[in-house]
């Protein structure tokens, strides 16, 4: 049987970061399901959060708890903010290029937000943290990576995780023994017909979580993001980013009249737009910065403009329909504020993992920021209570076809079931309002 120190599945910021960040004598197996390319991370139009000196710490805490509607774990706001500006800064050591004004960073606001404090990289953050981190992690020798492998199962003896079960793409199956074991599988977007992630993230880590009794939390916590570009098209919704309404887009209902403060949290924005949707009797509304310069449009949101001129809209010229699609899971696998499960030796981070930062409802652009803090402060958790796995002759597993049954068949039931639990929420929010 083959053996690893670490493993980690999952190649979006949080998995590559953790692994970056773990010490370089260790031999480590970074698993993904698709191309190490093909995260949700990299998708991330907005930017990144941080705190500008002692005197936004106050605001950022408070603007982070509002938006989750104060269910936030407030320690694990503290240590997000407080390491944001250290964290940074290693962005910009591993080479990630944030908009900059000759040496001075640039930062935009975004809803929810009660100053400008978030960092990007035009309008495609997220791609831009994500190619510096793979540029870093395919050089560590110490790092060896599987693509196209689908995560089946872990090992566990005696309620302690041993190892990881692995599916190739051709159908082989491989357990993996490892002292350790990271959870960074992102969310699962990829159960809704209408989302902004990619189709196979699935939920995956979830399911063998709960398999395996590991503590779960806020499973129905399930962020619908405001705008997305409408479409009759089958597929992955293309999210229309909150900092084009942080830059001044206005929306727009049937008529052209301008309905809703652009700005509202994600929740409560996206509750409007349902209601003016309702009133007008449209399948979306309209986004409009046609008031806005054709040069800062196309500079600033570079990739917005050329997939919206792919769709036929010209965005320095037309309304873009735009329509609310399921976007960010807060719950998930429920973590201490170093990324410790309620299993020994496994660890989650990034979306698949609960801290509590984000409450019943995420702040725009804390998602990457939350992903980053968390993914470092476990691999220091690994570093710093490092222990050789004990030997073990009764590894539980249970038979492969059993294992994939599991799997797919949770994730199937629980699809309408995390639906339900959505649709209730939204429904008593609008009781509440």
């Amino acid at each position: 049987m083959k053996s690893f120190d670490v493993v980690v599945v999952g190649s979006g910021v949080a998995g590559l970061y953790c692994a970056l960040n773990l010490p370089r004598d260790k031999k480590i197996l970074l698993v993904t399901k698709e191309t190490l390319e093909a995260s949700d991370s990299s998708l991330a139009q907005g930017g990144i959060c941080v705190m500008r000196g002692e005197e936004d710490y106050a605001s950022f805490m408070e603007d982070t708890l509002k938006a989750g509607h104060y269910e936030n774990h407030k320690e694990a706001v503290d240590l997000m903010i407080r390491k944001s500006p250290a964290l940074v800064q290693d962005l910009l050591d591993l080479g990630v290029r944030f908009q900059k004004e000759g040496d001075e960073l640039v930062y935009t606001k975004e809803g929810g937000h009660s100053k400008a404090r978030i960092l990007y990289h035009g309008d495609q953050t997220g791609q831009e943290i994500t190619r510096a981190l793979l540029s870093e992690i395919v050089n560590r020798r110490n790092v060896a990576l599987a693509q196209e492998v689908i995560w089946m199962d872990i090992l566990v003896d005696n309620g302690v995780c041993h190892g990881v079960v692995l599916r190739s793409k051709e159908g082989s199956i491989t357990e993996i023994m490892s002292d350790y074991v990271v959870v960074a599988t992102g969310g699962l977007g990829g159960l809704y017909h209408q989302s902004t992630n990619y189709r196979h993230l699935t939920g995956d880590g979830i399911a063998i979580a709960l398999r395996h009794g590991v503590e779960v939390r806020h499973l129905n916590y399930v962020q619908i993001h405001p705008t997305t570009l409408y479409s009759e098209k089958q597929g992955r919704r293309f999210l229309i980013s909150e900092s084009l309404r942080g830059e001044g887009a206005i929306l727009l209902d049937a008529r052209g009249e301008r309905f809703v403060n652009e700005l509202l949290p994600r929740d409560l924005l996206t509750k409007a737009i349902y209601d003016q949707m309702e009133k007008d009797g449209t399948p979306h509304v309209w986004l409009s910065v046609i008031h806005m310069a054709p040069d800062f449009i196309k500079n600033r949101f570079p990739g917005i403009y050329a997939h919206c001129l792919e769709e036929g809209l010209d965005l320095t010229r037309d309304w873009i329909p735009v329509v609310p699609a399921q976007h960010y899971l807060m719950g998930g696998i429920h973590t201490d504020l170093e990324g410790r499960t309620s299993m020994p030796r496994l660890y989650a981070v990034g979306e698949t993992a609960h801290t509590g930062v984000h409450g019943a409802n995420r702040l725009a652009s804390n998602s990457l920021l939350e992903s980053l803090v968390f993914a470092k402060e476990a691999a220091l958790s690994i570093e710093k209570r490092y222990e050789r796995r004990p030997p073990s002759e009764r590894l539980w597993s249970r038979r492969r076809e059993e294992a994939e049954y599991d799997i797919h068949s949770w994730l199937e039931e629980n699809k309408g079931l995390i639906q339900q639990r959505q649709e209730k929420e939204a429904q008593d929010a609008g009781r509440d309002g």
